[in-house]
């Protein structure tokens, strides 16, 4: 069974620490060392864990998907949400878009979901900015996706527009905004008056829905 890579470890010195302790937590690794420890002893202390950290890793991720009674995955250009299948096949997943069901290999779990919305977000976002671009006339050069820790979306000087995969789980007029906002750059390439004004003329919301992409989190296996 191949096991999903580890998150970062954080590691911690704490004064009355006084051996090296591991704590597997929802979304990262927790070391807590001594202050009198080496980086080689600490270097040592995670290679003999390793196994430990994979198996409980995995673990941990696997409770949390049946625990959040996640069986369906909403995409933002979808009325109805895919259903999640967990069965014994050989890919690690499968999107059938006319039964709407994801298969996933009954070993992977929720491991496997953030490579399912990237590769759903690869097929379907570019074209959706396409869409917006010919109905706001502001045209672009390229469209990427990507995965990236802080921006949902970005445009280059060259009008090449990358967007963020996780946007396909999001409400539709969220993912218009971005799209939008990123288009808006390609004739403003600045946060100036001008450039708002043009975002409003295409989305008259765009502050209601700038607060709700501000405070929209990805779901936790995303991590």
């Amino acid at each position: 069974m191949q096991l999903q890579p580890l998150p970062e470890i954080k590691i911690v010195r704490h004064v009355r620490a006084r051996r090296l302790r591991l704590r597997v937590e929802p979304h990262q690794v927790r070391l807590t060392v001594p202050l009198f420890c080496t980086k080689k002893q600490i270097q040592q202390f995670l290679d003999q864990s390793q196994d430990w950290l994979m198996q409980t890793w995995q673990k941990q991720t696997q409770q949390q998907l049946a625990n959040s009674n996640f069986q369906h995955i909403r995409f933002f250009n979808q009325e109805l949400p895919y259903q999640i299948i967990s069965r014994k096949q050989h890919k690690n997943y499968m999107i059938d878009s006319e039964q709407a069901c994801i298969f996933i290999r009954e070993d992977k779990g929720a491991v496997v979901l953030k490579d399912v919305v990237y590769e759903y977000a690869k097929q379907y976002l570019p074209l959706y900015l396409g869409e917006i671009s010919q109905q706001i006339e502001l045209s672009f050069s390229d469209c990427s996706i990507k995965r990236p820790k802080t921006r949902w979306g970005s445009c280059s000087a060259q009008h090449n527009i990358m967007l963020h995969a996780g946007l396909v789980l999001m409400q539709p007029e969220i993912v218009r905004y971005v799209c939008v906002h990123e288009l808006a750059h390609t004739r403003y390439f600045n946060h100036s008056a001008q450039f708002w004004a043009e975002v409003e003329k295409f989305d008259p919301d765009y502050l209601i829905h700038r607060k709700q992409l501000k405070s929209y989190q990805l779901p936790a296996w995303w991590y």
